[in-house]
């Protein structure tokens, strides 16, 4: 059994950050949302842990404002795994680090076959974490207790993880290379909308014509603004599929679409209105969705050879380059570089094949100064061989 605190009223939470600010060493937080039950990706739990000051679950829905617990932790390294999923829930609430330590990120680094926190806790200190509720509906209230000693055990184990992690950073030489990327982490922009969200439908591509795009448009929208409403994922409500069984079976009442078998969801039927509502204006309005929408996406590696020769030259040299000095490092190939970067690059390379223009480009691509040190050379001389190979091919061809 883990000792914990649940903070859920202004007296508690007074006490629980004096109580942290006194604590030594780095904080441990975590956050538990209710992805796949609710609309929005807030907070319903927030955990937080530091050596002599005990854990602390924090209620935020009893929480006005986080402000004091910011204060008391703004100049401590905050630890977390996979610290990209927590971050935005947190800014959310007023909370963010200076500094952090991701320990699902140094595992990758250091090659770890599992980064689940489970698997690390258990890698890193020999003990076994249950995960049975991290796909619970958080947002219940009262949470059960076996469920706030699961979330209360997410953050006691942390910091000793994070202690051997940083050890086995040292022993590798690899400590710059995560400090790195702990800073792109909180230095990442926030995520802008999608243009036509409307399109990542499952099973859209199924739709014919821009007018049927256009009721698949109109009734995305209608269930987007009432799970907005009613704060419940979308996909709760009507799912993609029975939302593209409507367009494609394309009713001609709204009894009809009632009576459609495909057409489910807890919402279909007494939200009728709604979605009959929907189709009519899809069906009605002028400003009809293009088939197609421009994008920037590369073609797949499979079509260069015949689209782009050269950048398929290129790719080819380049990526067992890549990989071989992953392998050197031991950590997996996209920790060193994306393949999307690599594939970029690749495909319209600087006009100079220079270690200083190729890591111009990683740079502009979003790759870090340690990953532009261990990839450029080898960028360089793969795209430079691949020329080579191409002009003795065309020579002997001749």
């Amino acid at each position: 059994m883990t000792d914990y605190t649940v903070i859920a009223d202004d007296a508690a939470f007074a006490d629980a950050v004096r109580a942290l600010a006194a604590g030594s060493g780095p904080a441990a937080i975590d956050v538990e949302r209710a992805s796949g039950f609710r609309y929005s990706q807030r907070a319903y739990l927030i955990q937080v842990f530091r050596r002599n000051a005990g854990v602390y679950l924090f209620d935020p829905s009893e929480i006005a404002d986080f402000s004091p617990l910011q204060d008391a932790l703004v100049s401590t390294e905050w630890v977390f795994h996979a610290a990209s999923q927590d971050l935005p829930s947190l800014r959310e609430r007023g909370l963010e680090p200076r500094t952090m330590f991701d320990t699902e990120l140094a595992a990758r680094l250091l090659g770890h076959e599992r980064v689940g926190l489970g698997a690390v806790v258990e890698t890193t200190l020999g003990i076994t974490l249950a995960k049975a509720h991290s796909a619970a509906d958080w947002s219940t209230r009262p949470l059960p207790q076996s469920w706030l000693e699961y979330a209360a055990l997410d953050v006691t184990h942390l910091i000793d993880v994070r202690d051997a992690l940083a050890a086995e950073l040292v022993e590798q030489g690899k400590t710059e290379f995560a400090q790195e990327e702990f800073a792109a982490v909180l230095e990442r922009p926030a995520k802008l909308p999608r243009e036509d969200p409307w399109r990542r439908l499952s099973g859209l591509h199924t739709v014919r014509g821009r007018r049927s795009l256009a009721v698949a448009k109109a009734l995305w929208q209608a269930r987007e603004d009432y799970a907005r409403e009613q704060d419940i994922a979308p996909g709760r409500l009507v799912p993609d599929r029975a939302l593209v069984a409507a367009v494609i079976a394309d009713p001609k009442t709204k009894q009809e679409l009632a009576s459609l078998k495909d057409f489910t969801g807890r919402a279909s039927r007494n939200q009728l209105d709604r979605w009959w509502d929907a189709i009519v204006e899809g069906r009605s309005t002028p400003d009809l969705p293009p088939d197609r929408v421009p994008s920037d996406s590369l073609p797949p590696p499979r079509a260069w050879v015949d689209r782009n020769p050269e950048a398929d030259a290129r790719l080819r040299a380049a990526r067992p380059a890549v990989e071989g000095r992953a392998t050197e490092l031991g950590m997996p190939t996209e920790n060193l570089l994306t393949p999307e970067t690599l594939r970029r690059v690749a495909w319209a390379p600087p006009a100079e094949l220079t270690v200083d223009e190729v890591g111009r480009m990683l740079r502009e691509l979003g790759a870090r100064e340690w990953q532009i040190a261990q990839t450029a050379q080898l960028i360089v001389n793969a795209f430079v061989d691949s020329v080579h190979a191409a002009e003795s091919t065309a020579s002997e061809d001749s």
